[in-house]
């Protein structure tokens, strides 16, 4: 069997009314991959199985070689999920939500995240409950979190939503050096072209659940 980086192998998810993936496998390696498709499509539902919130019907996801059914804390501590949910634990001020995070999380490198806490602005917020934060400093609080963290495969849903122009550049910039890194896995859901020139697609409508050969996107090792 071909190693990769994140592997997803005969993949089942269904929901009451339909069946959302059906038998899908796809490989990834270090790189990012812009997942694309209409509302309904499964974007939000594929990077929420990858990172373990949901539970597949059938199939096998590995990150590293690590399955996320046998050793599931051990593959937890290599991915990440990152939506535009307000972060449960809403009575925790802000840096006590980093600090559980962190703390799950480990190695994080030393001022990786205030860092990046200070360029998206929100450094400020620190001793704030969670529950009096805006909308934006919610979204750049996560994803000063998910940049930081040492993970293998990280999972942005939507995560230009909610942000300004300044922050936008900011993320954009990461990803691209991130992007010509290649040393870790990042799956990216776009409603819009995200800007990130040479960025792999995955096109959902190619993994529609009816489909009798499900085909991924260009650039993607299919299995």
């Amino acid at each position: 069997m071909t190693s990769h980086l994140l592997r997803i192998d005969a993949l089942d998810y269904h929901v009451a009314t339909h069946s959302v993936f059906r038998g899908v496998s796809l490989a990834f390696d270090g790189g990012l991959t812009w997942v694309r498709g209409p509302n309904g499509a499964g974007k939000t539902t594929l990077l929420k199985l990858v990172g373990g919130a949901l539970a597949p019907a059938a199939g096998r996801l590995t990150v590293d070689g690590v399955d996320s059914a046998a050793a599931p804390i051990d593959y937890r501590k290599r991915v990440h999920y990152c939506g535009g949910d307000v972060p449960a634990l809403p009575w925790l001020r802000a840096r006590e939500w980093l600090d559980l995070h962190v703390s799950l999380y480990g190695d994080v490198l030393p001022g990786a995240l205030d860092q990046r806490m200070a360029a998206f602005g929100v450094a400020g917020v620190l001793d704030q409950p969670l529950n009096t934060l805006s909308l934006g400093q919610h979204r750049k609080l996560q994803l000063a979190l998910a940049l930081s963290l040492p993970v293998r495969v990280l999972l942005l849903d939507e995560p230009f939503n909610g942000l300004d122009a300044g922050a936008v550049d900011l993320l954009r910039a990461e990803l691209l050096a991130r992007m010509r890194d290649a040393q870790d896995c990042i799956l990216l859901t776009s409603h819009g072209d995200p800007g990130l020139a040479g960025a792999r697609r995955l096109d959902l409508d190619a993994l529609h659940a009816d489909a009798v050969d499900p085909v991924a996107a260009v650039a993607l090792g299919v299995i």
